[in-house]
């Protein structure tokens, strides 16, 4: 049986791969183009393609080598790579694996320090409004730097000629390396455990490779988070650095940050040369201007002939007693017969005598009410004794002794013969007496009508 012509897809993969491996061209390839479709994985890998104006080619840089890269590699940058170009097996396709990338044009510290510089300033890092204010005599510095060099002696004697007052602690720090950037976070954030009015971080000159540590994102960040007011002193006047930015308060060269930080002896000790002299001059003019003063009223027509400026207040105050005197024998005199006037109304209105008046106006009241009572008697017993004649005269007992009854139908008095019917019973109320009577026959006046009760 003959043998399968056919590959597999893996088979025919590994094949076209290990061409490319052996391949002398393929390896160590040098490849300008422009950056786009980046993409930076949080493990640090990057995947990017590398393009011109023809052709397309997928590109990874492992974080490995990417931590060397010093600018952020964004789409449309065109950059300069060098690498190795191989096959991808799990997609059949071949790649560009960088080991470096270099900004094309522009150098890649430089890049790297203007995006930096972008990205920090929108955050707001070097907003003015963000830094601090400096004492105007400090008592404590601390001093961020390289424990030997120039730059640490050039601090600390400037700072002990100008201001010997000053306490001066040295942090000793890497500078310039690998570890220069931890090292520059660390002596920051060991300072603020302590108290401090100043601190000053920097380095002495060097290329922009030795200053580098200085320019990093994590070095930035602590300045900006530091409770002790910075002055940045990196490199030489024309160095610039990211710290500068950052800090609350630059300083061209280490020396310039001593002067900054302190205030001169010299200058101070010259200004209250000045305020003493100041202060002589003006207790001189002060002393000068009140002995002219002094003799200008000694010589004065008042101190001259002083009782003539109180003798006519002794006569006004003469003449205000004696006018005192004359308002308070008044004042006496009015009071007196006040008081006689009122002890006069108060005998008058005195209890007894209104008690005396008042017994006297009560018995005239009692008189004139018996008076009075009496005649009410005399006149309703003589209204009575009318009534009682008049009640007399209208007695049915009078009638009754006249001949005259009265006849009742139960408990009602008969007026009129419609009242009974024949055979009724009625009660015959007579004067010493009263009948009970059965009515036989009932005869209407003045109609002849009779009614009997057969």
């Amino acid at each position: 049986m003959a043998a399968d012509p056919y590959l597999s897809v893996k088979a025919l993969t590994k094949y076209i791969k290990k061409k490319f491996d052996v391949d002398p061209h393929l390896r160590d390839v040098y490849v300008k183009g422009e950056l786009s479709n980046v993409k930076i994985h949080t493990s640090g890998h990057i995947y990017f393609t590398l393009k011109d104006n023809v052709s397309r080619l997928p590109a990874v840089m492992f974080s490995a080598n990417a931590k060397a890269v010093k600018f952020r590699p964004e789409s449309g940058m065109t950059v300069l790579i060098r690498g190795d170009v191989t096959v991808y097996e799990a997609s059949g396709q071949y790649q560009l694996y960088a080991q470096s990338m270099q900004a094309d044009g522009v150098g890649d510290y430089y890049l790297a320090f203007e995006q930096l510089k972008e990205q920090l300033s929108k955050e707001g890092l070097f907003n003015p409004a963000h830094k601090k204010v400096f004492p105007r005599f400090p008592e404590r510095i601390a001093v961020v730097t390289a424990p030997t060099g120039a730059a640490v002696r050039d601090i600390v004697i400037t700072l002990n000629r100008r201001y010997p007052l000053a306490k001066v602690v040295i942090y000793p720090t890497l500078v310039q390396g690998a570890q220069a950037t931890q090292s520059i976070v660390q002596s920051i954030q060991a300072a603020n455990q302590h108290e401090f009015d100043v601190m000053i971080v920097g380095r002495g000159g060097g290329s922009i490779e030795d200053l580098w540590a200085f320019n990093e994102e994590a070095v930035a960040r602590a300045i900006y988070q530091s409770r002790i007011p910075i002055i940045s002193a990196v490199g030489h006047e024309t160095d610039t650095t990211i710290a500068d930015f950052v800090a609350d308060m630059r300083a061209p060269t280490p020396t310039a940050a001593a002067e900054l930080a302190v205030p001169s002896k010299t200058e101070l000790l010259d200004r209250l040369l000045r305020y003493r002299s100041g202060m002589y001059r003006q207790a001189a003019n002060v002393i000068a201007k009140d002995k002219a003063s002094l003799g200008r009223l000694t010589s004065s027509y008042p101190l001259a002939y002083p009782d003539r400026l109180y003798r006519p207040f002794i006569e006004r105050i003469e003449r205000a007693t004696d006018s005192l005197q004359r308002e308070t024998f008044q004042q006496m005199n009015y009071a007196r017969e006040r008081y006689s006037n009122l002890s006069n109304q108060l005998a008058s209105r005195s209890p007894e005598n209104r008690i005396r008046q008042a017994m006297l106006e009560v018995d005239g009241l009692e008189r004139r009410l018996g008076q009075l009572a009496n005649l009410a008697v005399k006149d309703r017993t003589h209204q009575l004794s009318s009534a009682m004649r008049t009640l007399d005269a209208l007695s049915p007992l009078k009638i009754m002794d006249r001949g005259y009854s009265i006849s009742y139908k139960g408990d009602e008095v008969v007026k009129s013969v419609e009242q009974v019917e024949p055979g009724d019973e009625l009660t015959v109320a007579m004067k010493d007496g009263t009948l009970k009577a059965v009515v036989n026959e009932r005869i209407l006046a003045n109609k002849g009508d009779r009614k009997d009760g057969r």
